[in-house]
């Protein structure tokens, strides 16, 4: 009896001292065996581990993706158009060991205070060697992979591996906004002053030229006009001294017909005149022959 009493003592010690030496490594993390603060062992594959209760103790890290967002910072690029840029990178523990020797106690809060100084150092360096509208443009993927690929190596001295990063949103500090838009809208309005008066030059042009155009049509036609105006009198006077000649007799009474007909209209039907006037020879004679 008294056997049994100090048997389950040392059997509940012997329980927990084997449970408190068992440890399950997450698939999501890694884990490090420390014994007084020094690094004895290294578990980075899933399942069932041991440590020596007491003496050792376990620390975990994770091994997934991480995401840091980086804080606001100001850059000024090439041409002094500072601009305030927000990015974020995505990052990993590589190598837990060097992690633990390079942050210590600290973990991943001392790592990303760290991280963030390298982003920001690599980001100030690669958009300060490029103009601002390349940091505005498209091309701004590559200059990502820049600021990726300069902060590699540094972080890897944490034992960290930076997976991406990306700028989120690019903007003018507040204090020069107004000034930008107000820069812009000038510009604006100098262009379109410009195409305005451009515009005016080019409907000017067009004017003299549909005036001049216009001039010399009229002066064609009018020239044309003449001449076949001259012509039609030309051949007038052809057809009438050709009938004078063939019949005068007969052109003299045509053309007393058309005094007639000029002299003896409604508005001027009344004339004072000798009966034996010349402009009557037709009218006096009996036989239509003009008196001799």
């Amino acid at each position: 009896m008294r056997a049994a009493t100090y048997l389950i003592p040392i059997v509940v010690i012997a329980v927990v001292g084997v449970l408190s030496s068992i440890f399950i490594v997450d698939e999501r993390e890694k884990a490090l065996v420390l014994q007084f603060g020094r690094v004895v062992a290294i578990k980075e594959e899933p399942g069932l581990a041991f440590k020596i209760p007491l003496i050792q103790e376990v620390v975990r890290y994770d091994d997934r993706i991480l995401s840091r967002d980086i804080d606001p910072l100001e850059v000024t690029p090439l041409d002094d158009r500072r601009l305030v840029v927000d990015a974020f990178a995505r990052y990993r523990i590589a190598d837990v060991n060097k992690f633990r020797q390079a942050v210590g106690v600290g973990g991943i809060a001392t790592a990303e205070n760290r991280l963030d100084s390298i982003l920001r150092a690599k980001t100030r360096e690669t958009l300060g060697s490029v103009s601002s509208n390349d940091i505005l443009s498209s091309d701004r993927a590559t200059l990502m992979l820049r600021i990726r690929n300069d902060a590699i190596a540094e972080a890897l001295a944490l034992g960290i591996e930076i997976v991406d990063v990306r700028l989120k949103r690019t903007d003018l500090p507040s204090q020069n906004l107004e000034a930008t838009f107000e820069r812009m809208r000038a510009e604006r309005e100098r262009e379109a002053t410009d195409e305005r008066a451009r515009g005016n030059e080019a409907a000017q042009r067009v004017r003299a030229q549909a005036d001049r155009t216009v001039v010399e049509l009229v002066s064609d036609a009018q020239r044309q006009a003449e001449i076949i105006r001259g012509e039609a009198d030309a051949n007038r006077n052809a057809i009438f001294a050709g009938a004078f000649g063939a019949d005068p007799e007969f052109f003299e009474f045509y053309r007393s017909l058309t005094a007639y007909t000029r002299a003896l209209q409604g508005s001027n039907s009344t004339m004072v005149m000798s009966p034996d006037s010349e402009f009557f020879n037709y009218l006096n004679s009996p036989t239509g022959v003009a008196s001799e």
